[in-house]
């Protein structure tokens, strides 16, 4: 059995997408599941366990705040509350500062609606200056994690894999380790269109490399 039926085996087992598992139905389009995944990836793109992050986003869900309106109505004390309440407690206050500059920003700049700043973006890159420009603690790590689940439902949602992604790329022997990240992602969408499973993007597939690198990870520097 080839060593990167490991990949399509995780995919067939999980949930795909990290969206998928949250519930968001990015696939709708709609400005209200898309808004919900971004407010995810900003906690996942902290250095904090995706334990944490998610239960941390249950917890925004639970209590309704779940739109840039609801977010910025709760205030930094309410945030810091919900943040400490997921065990978001490390970045707590840092996090509460940052969601309320971001949504400042999107409610000025797109009215709160992030399809809106997908459309003004011209290319992929500035689709990421745009999502960055939002606030200070928005960085490439979170951009990409809230774009790469977006391909295929926004035309200029194509984020170079990440290093993850690559890792476990690499590890499945689908590429070589001289391939740069561009050429990585033309490689990875070959090996999809001969390899895809019914009912699952290329994105999920994505999402399982992510899932394989953090687990070598996590082996690389366990003692």
């Amino acid at each position: 059995m080839p060593e990167y039926s490991k990949a399509l085996e995780m995919l067939r087992s999980a949930s795909g997408r990290f969206s998928k598992a949250l519930n968001n139905n990015l696939d709708s389009g709609r400005s209200e599941e898309i808004f919900k995944w971004f407010l995810a990836s900003i906690l996942y793109g902290a250095r904090i366990s995706e334990t944490i992050a998610t239960s941390t986003y249950k917890v925004f869900e639970k209590e309704g705040v779940l739109t840039p309106e609801k977010i910025l109505a709760t205030g930094w004390d309410g945030l810091v509350a919900l943040l400490d309440e997921g065990g978001y407690v490390r970045y707590d206050f840092k996090t509460a500062t940052k969601l309320l500059e971001v949504m400042k920003a999107l409610k000025e700049n797109y009215g709160g609606d992030l399809n809106l700043l997908h459309r003004k973006a011209k290319d992929t890159e500035d689709l990421g200056k745009r999502i960055k420009a939002l606030g200070k603690g928005i960085g490439d790590v979170t951009v990409n994690i809230f774009v790469r689940e977006l391909r295929g439902i926004w035309k200029k949602a194509e984020p170079v894999p990440s290093g993850l992604v690559m890792d476990a790329a690499e590890k499945l022997g689908i590429i070589s380790s001289k391939e740069d990240p561009k050429q990585v992602l033309r490689s990875l969408k070959k090996f999809w269109a001969k390899n895809r499973l019914a009912g699952w993007r290329f994105a999920d597939f994505e999402a399982a490399l992510v899932r394989l690198g953090i687990e070598l990870r996590r082996k690389k520097f366990s003692p």
